[in-house]
């Protein structure tokens, strides 16, 4: 179970071992509150963060598309290479997440975004990056703003700087 909320009160106990925290979520159903009673929980409370208009991805796959045309390469070439340079990478505990693996494996055989960090006796390092989908609005802004400097760097059309600071302001008002 997940559930929108905010976080209203914060108490030690009466032992002052544990803290007594009170939180008003959305209205939840009696089968969900019957099945998380008297368990024990895992609680992972974040920020609550809107995902960015799908007319921003939308958006980069074009600017990616006209990149790739002008080096005669795939827009998947690009996007990969505009996720290593503007991306995110996933985290745990708001740690990177970084994976290791023999020299002799084919990274390109993982599901996922990977970038190359180290390498040493026959095995390489790679953090895990983010893809676009997941991105919230701040990443996103991020992500376009660095795809876009790198079509004009390049003399391809982009929005206006208006119509982006538009875009992006559509954006964070959805927040």
């Amino acid at each position: 179970m997940e559930a929108a909320g905010t976080l209203k009160e914060v108490m030690r106990s009466f032992d002052g071992k544990k803290m007594v925290i009170t939180f008003e979520v959305d209205a939840l159903s009696q089968e969900e509150i019957e099945d998380i009673t008297d368990k024990k929980l895992r609680i992972n409370a974040k920020q609550l963060r809107e995902r960015r208009s799908l007319d921003a991805n939308a958006y980069a796959w074009v600017i990616m598309s006209k990149i790739a045309e002008r080096f005669e390469t795939s827009k998947e070439e690009v996007y990969e290479l505009m996720l290593r340079r503007y991306g995110t990478y996933e985290t745990d505990n708001g740690k990177p997440i970084v994976i290791t693996l023999r020299n002799d494996i084919d990274i390109t055989l993982l599901q996922g975004h990977f970038y190359k960090i180290r390498e040493a006796k026959g095995f390489s390092g790679y953090l895990v990056l983010k893809g676009s989908s997941e991105y919230d609005t701040k990443e996103m802004s991020t992500f376009i703003d660095g795809i876009v400097g790198e079509a004009k760097e390049l003399g391809i059309e982009t929005m206006t700087p208006d119509e982006i600071e538009r875009m992006k302001a559509t954006w964070q008002n959805k927040r």
